[in-house]
């Protein structure tokens, strides 16, 4: 199976044909809407579904200009690193040794090694945080959860915030495993995010699975 297959088949579903129509009026009623439509699927187009080492839960997309690509926590070139992403690069810099915080929020390096940074709802309209969830996003999302249970292993899931912690239901964990914590926006960072040593953890694991570390 690859992400293309798996597209393919969501979108021949119900649920996917209603949350198009959903998109289409928004669109219809030329609302800003983001990401950009090419950018929807980036998750999906830079982690290929057979190189997924590391899965990155988000809730839905950043809702300011600019700020939306495709990929959770991270942000295109040039954009101000937002609060949750500069509490994961201080995490980094405490749990990785010799770890300097970059000045940019693009995270598609991370992509491109096989962490699947997965937001719950691909969509949003600007300035309305949420206001696309429970449309058929998280069907499709969790689909692709339930994909990577099924067809990968050993993968390492990053559930952060309670939000992400429901997602947990949707994993083997015999066959996967679950890392968790407090959610790195600034509202919560300090309740057990900084300090968790996630990005450490996924290091040890990948390199006592004989595996190719994450350059973080």
């Amino acid at each position: 199976m690859s992400w293309k297959k798996f597209i393919t088949q969501q979108e021949s579903m119900e649920y996917y044909n209603v949350l198009q129509e959903f998109l289409k009026s928004q669109k219809n009623l030329e609302k800003n809407i983001y990401p950009p439509e090419h950018l929807v699927f980036n998750a999906f187009n830079l982690t290929a579904l057979d190189n997924v080492k590391v899965v990155i839960l988000g809730q839905d997309p950043y809702h300011r200009e600019g700020q939306a690509h495709g990929l959770s926590f991270s942000v295109p070139e040039g954009i101000k690193i937002p609060p949750s992403l500069r509490n994961i690069y201080k995490e980094l810099s405490t749990s990785i040794e010799g770890y300097k915080i970059p000045e940019s929020g693009n995270l598609e390096h991370w992509a491109k090694q096989g962490v699947l940074l997965l937001n719950s709802v691909l969509t949003v309209e600007q300035a309305v945080p949420g206001c696309h969830a429970k449309k058929g996003w998280e069907t499709f999302t969790d689909n692709a959860i339930g994909e990577i249970n099924k067809t990968c292993s050993g993968v390492i899931f990053l559930l952060w915030g309670s939000y992400a912690h429901k997602k947990g239901s949707l994993i083997d964990k015999n066959k996967h495993t679950v890392l968790t914590s407090a959610h790195p926006s600034p509202l919560s960072a300090y309740r057990g995010f900084l300090g968790c040593k996630h990005f450490s953890q996924v290091n040890k694991i990948l390199a006592e699975r004989q595996k190719k570390l994450i350059i973080w």
